[in-house]
This record gives structure tokens, sequence and C-alpha cells, in this order.
């Protein structure tokens, strides 16, 4: 079987979708939100210190690391919402473990951050403190 070539329109299309799913989860989702200011704040610092690209890398791959879990935490919450609308605990189950895997990638996003982070701010902090 011969694979289709994606053409611009389908591309288009496609990336509108994606943007659109995005959208809606930042509309529907108050998560979405702590961490769309937490990546503004740590892009902030970032862009604050001057962090060199490589370390600046490694936060990049933290934030969308979240980003990604907290979009398919919201999924799993959608569908299981669509599919058990009643309290069901394995239901619960499906939803607490999601959630769980959205607080270990934020747990270390944040180590990562600190890790990174931590001594330059200190040292910036340090300097305007003296």
């Amino acid at each position: 079987m011969k694979k289709k070539s994606l053409s611009p329109k389908e591309l288009k299309k496609s990336l509108g979708h994606a943007w659109e799913g995005l959208n809606d989860m930042l509309k529907t989702e108050h998560m979405a939100w702590l961490h769309a200011g937490m990546t503004l704040l740590v892009l902030a610092v970032c862009w604050w210190i001057q962090l060199d690209l490589a370390k600046f890398c490694f936060i990049l791959i933290a934030i969308a690391a979240v980003w990604v879990v907290e979009c398919f935490n919201t999924v799993i919450e959608i569908i299981t919402d669509h599919v058990s609308p009643q309290y069901s605990p394995t239901a619960k189950r499906a939803k607490d473990i999601s959630a769980g895997a959205v607080l270990i990638a934020c747990i270390g996003a944040a180590l990562i951050g600190l890790i990174i982070l931590g001594p330059p701010v200190a040292e910036k902090l340090g300097f305007l403190l003296k």
C-alpha cells in the first residue's frame, strides 16, 4: 500500500485541529492555566538570567513533557466521563492514575528547573540585594 503524501491544505487542517484542541483545553481546564502561567514564568526567568542554549533545551523538554502529560490526562478524563457518566470506582482509578502522571511530570519539571535555574537566579538575586 502506497503512502499518500500530506498536502499543504491537509497539513493546515491538521494543525488547525491541534490548535483547536489546545484552545479547548485552555478554555475548560483550570490546571492548564496553572501550567500556562508557570510556563511563562519559567521562560521569563530563563530570559532574565540569559540561560545558555543547552540548559534552555532541557527546560523546554521539561515544559513540553508537562504539557503532553496534561493533554493526555485531559483526554482520559473526557473519555472516562463520556463512557461512565455516573460515579464508578474504576473510572475514579483511571482519572486518579492519570492525574498522578501529571503530578510526576510536574515534580520532575520542578526539580529540573530548580537544578538548572536555582544557582543563576540565586546569584542574580544576591547581586541585586547587595
